[in-house]
């Protein structure tokens, strides 16, 4: 490997061995890098990877906010504002307890490229806080959200960094933070957040968007392989937005989602999740608090396995959708038995290194990553921004239409940077390359800083 390309990787090996989900991410992108590197020379001498795995700049604050009973509670935020040199940092804001800066940073830099990839003017960035949502009251959330903006409003704006909403934060969340910043800053900059509700400025199809565009660059990947979606079962993880979006989509062309899964388990629904009473079960299940998939196999009368995950049941399309490192060697080796031929990872980083390097190694397998077939929640989050700074409402209809044109744009990109570069018909190092080829534009454009 490129020696300049090694160094790199092992000084972050080094020097960040206690954030072990940045390190993965770093090693995973930049290994698929060579053939760039080695064509381009002056990188080395700028330092451009060593400057593009530090943060631009990275902030803690506190967090103080009074429970129900009158309780003060102390928690820690962050926002890491990695890269800018394509637009205005933009990343979602995670709410959960397992929260640390490693977390936020790793998916800080998937950011990068993800939203490079949309070919839309929008930089990375993550925040989020160490606050776990299950089990707080309606009031309690809101005084967090307006504690959490009371710190974060003075670094971002609609040209400066533009959060949105990830893990813990929904639709609801968002409101209360949008709301909390209006407050702050007397001006209806509505611009300065997505994933807002309809009435507060927000896009058509947000909730679902991921969802939806990962089912669209699905329809890529089968497409290059002579097959249609109709008649497909897929497996899916989590039972969220962007699970809820796959489920819709999935229906609409005629496939159908046979798992679900939470922290308690996993069901198996034969039938496939296509009925409208099941898809809107799902969202009372999320607005419910309880975060368990067991409710659902109560209600529909299907099976549920609990403390198991859903990697070993047979499918035509595997999509873990629900978090980072869902997906370790044992289930690999469970899918890979199972001879799945599509492999499309929807959440950020659901594989392990050492797992993805398996499955991209199986006969026949196809695998997709999570950076290019999840964008386009953040793709339609840009379209939000359009909205908003032009003062314009779209029609749901042409915010599909547009975000399905940006799936198969990124789709075709990730296919034609992997064949450039000798490649073949690897996903996966395409999209790393055309997402970091942009950004090494931008930057060498503008100068070391």
């Amino acid at each position: 490997m490129n020696t300049y390309l090694v160094s790199v990787i092992e000084n972050v090996k080094k020097k960040y061995a206690h954030e072990p989900e940045f390190v993965q991410t770093v090693e995973e992108v930049f290994t698929s890098l060579e053939p760039v590197i080695d064509k381009h020379p002056e990188y080395e001498k700028v330092d451009l990877l060593g400057r593009m795995v530090e943060p631009e700049r990275m902030f803690t604050f506190r967090v103080c906010w009074e429970d129900d009973q009158g309780q003060w509670h102390t928690n820690t935020g962050w926002r890491c504002q990695f890269n800018g040199a394509l637009g205005p940092y933009k990343g979602g804001i995670r709410f959960q307890a397992n929260v640390y800066p490693g977390i936020i940073k790793f998916l800080g830099f998937e950011q990068i490229f993800k939203n490079s990839l949309t070919g839309l003017p929008i930089g990375g960035g993550k925040g989020g806080a160490d606050f776990d949502p299950a089990g707080k009251s309606e009031a309690e959330i809101m005084r967090f959200c307006q504690a959490y903006m009371q710190a974060l409003y003075r670094y971002i704006g609609p040209d400066i960094d533009v959060p949105a909403g990830d893990m813990g934060v929904g639709g609801r969340e968002i409101g209360y933070l949008f709301g909390e910043y209006r407050r702050l800053k007397g001006a209806w900059e509505n611009g300065v957040l997505t994933g807002k509700g309809f009435a507060s400025g927000g896009s058509r199809i947000r909730p679902e968007a991921t969802g939806f565009g990962a089912v669209y660059y699905l329809e890529n990947v089968l497409r290059h392989e002579g097959e249609e979606i109709a008649g497909k079962t897929i497996a899916c993880a989590g039972f969220g937005n962007v699970t809820w979006g796959i489920c819709r989509k999935a229906r609409e062309l005629g496939a159908k989602v046979v798992t679900l899964s939470g922290p308690d388990g996993y069901i198996y629904d034969a039938d496939g999740v296509v009925t409208d009473e099941k898809i809107a079960y799902l969202v009372e299940m999320r607005a419910s608090g309880r975060n368990r998939v067991q409710d659902y196999a109560d209600r529909f009368g299907v099976p549920f396995y609990p403390g198991e995950k859903p990697w070993g049941v047979k499918a035509d399309v595997m999509m873990p959708s629900a978090m980072q490192n869902d997906v370790h060697m044992e289930s690999a080796r469970r899918i890979a038995a199972n001879h799945v031929k599509y492999y499309i990872e929807v959440a950020n980083m659901p594989t392990t290194n050492d797992a993805l390097k398996f499955l991209m190694e199986q006969p026949g397998m196809i695998v997709a990553p999570s950076k290019a077939v999840n964008a386009g929640g953040v793709a339609t989050s840009a379209l939000e921004m359009a909205q908003n700074s032009e003062r314009l409402v779209w029609t749901a209809e042409e915010v599909d239409r547009q975000l399905h044109q940006i799936m198969d744009t990124i789709y075709q990109m990730s296919v034609e940077a992997a064949r450039e570069y000798g490649l073949g018909y690897n996903l996966v190092a395409g999209a790393n390359i055309a997402g970091f080829k942009r950004v090494a534009e931008a930057m060498m454009e503008q100068g070391v800083f």
